[in-house]
């Protein structure tokens, strides 16, 4: 069983926005970069590398959103419905590895303070928070129901706060003259980065390696079924999210008597609605027994 999912115009929609904010984010970046050098700033050169890699990980957002309305064919019977899912994992890995970076710098930094054109950092903040701010609002509403666009909406998201952290740097840097701040900034951005990332990381690896969402519990879909009075036993369970939109169960069912085939189609639309509006399972496999001579184990190790 399938519930319909169309999805094509919230796709189209999002490649829009995405391509709006790689613009938006490639002007930050140069602008950053070119600000950073001038101005000696560590801070701004962190937020310009975080930046950059905003711009990486929304051209990867956009190519998966596109491969994942390819249509699916014989060797490629699930399409490209996974692309999302590796998008995600790679943006968020990409966060960890930016944040390792800036750790890095910022420990050079703090051993060897040097003065920085606070001017500059100011100005090139404040219209890396606007540029940014407006790229967040543009997949604010998309990222709560897709791990991708999530994943883009994230790296926009500490991008901006990133660039409040080195304007609010540079004012206390241009009014106070404290030039540590520029490190210390760099190093809480990476630690944020860091929180933010694992989670996504977590989350994407969770859905690669097949692994039963968090939201299920086995043992309340063994119950559900097996409250069917036809069902003797639920063993060789296997559930797992293909993407953002579809979770799978599979699963063998010993019957207690020899059924007509008929009435199996009776008692598979019922465990499909069951599992549909309970645990928001929506496609279902399932093997039907009586008598047969294997293992009766929940879950069966091949």
């Amino acid at each position: 069983m399938g519930q319909p999912h169309n999805h094509t115009h919230s796709y189209h929609t999002s490649d829009t926005k995405l391509t709006i904010s790689i613009f938006l984010n490639v002007g930050i970046t140069v602008a950053q970069i070119i600000g950073g050098l001038l101005s000696g700033s560590l801070s701004l050169l962190s937020d310009a590398l975080h930046n950059f890699s905003d711009v990486i990980s929304l051209i990867i957002s956009l190519i998966a959103n596109r491969l994942a309305r390819k249509k699916s064919t014989t060797n490629k019977t699930f399409g490209y419905k996974r692309a999302e899912i590796i998008a995600a994992f790679i943006n968020a890995a990409t966060l960890l590895i930016v944040a390792v970076l800036l750790i890095k710098e910022a420990v050079v930094r703090f051993l060897e303070p040097q003065q920085v054109a606070s001017g500059l950092v100011i100005g090139l903040s404040a219209i890396a928070i606007v540029f940014n701010g407006l790229s967040v609002l543009l997949l604010k509403k998309d990222s709560n129901n897709n791990m991708n666009l999530k994943s883009a909406y994230l790296h926009l998201l500490t991008d901006m706060l990133a660039s409040v952290a080195v304007l609010f740097g540079g004012l206390l840097m241009q009014y106070y003259h404290w030039f540590w701040v520029d490190p210390l900034l760099t190093l809480l951005i990476a630690l944020y980065l860091i929180y933010v990332g694992f989670d996504l990381l977590k989350e994407s690896t969770n859905v690669l390696m097949l692994f039963t969402p968090e939201s299920i519990v086995v043992d309340d879909i063994v119950a559900c079924i097996t409250s069917i009075e036809a069902i003797k036993n639920v063993h060789h369970v296997h559930i797992w999210q293909l993407n953002d939109d579809e979770v799978h169960l599979e699963a063998h069912l010993d019957f207690n008597t020899d059924i007509r085939l008929s009435e199996f189609d009776v008692i598979l639309n019922q465990i499909e609605e069951q599992l549909f509006y309970e645990f928001g399972i929506n496609h279902v496999n399932i093997q039907p027994e009586f008598g047969k001579c294997d293992s009766k184990n929940l879950i069966v190790q091949d």
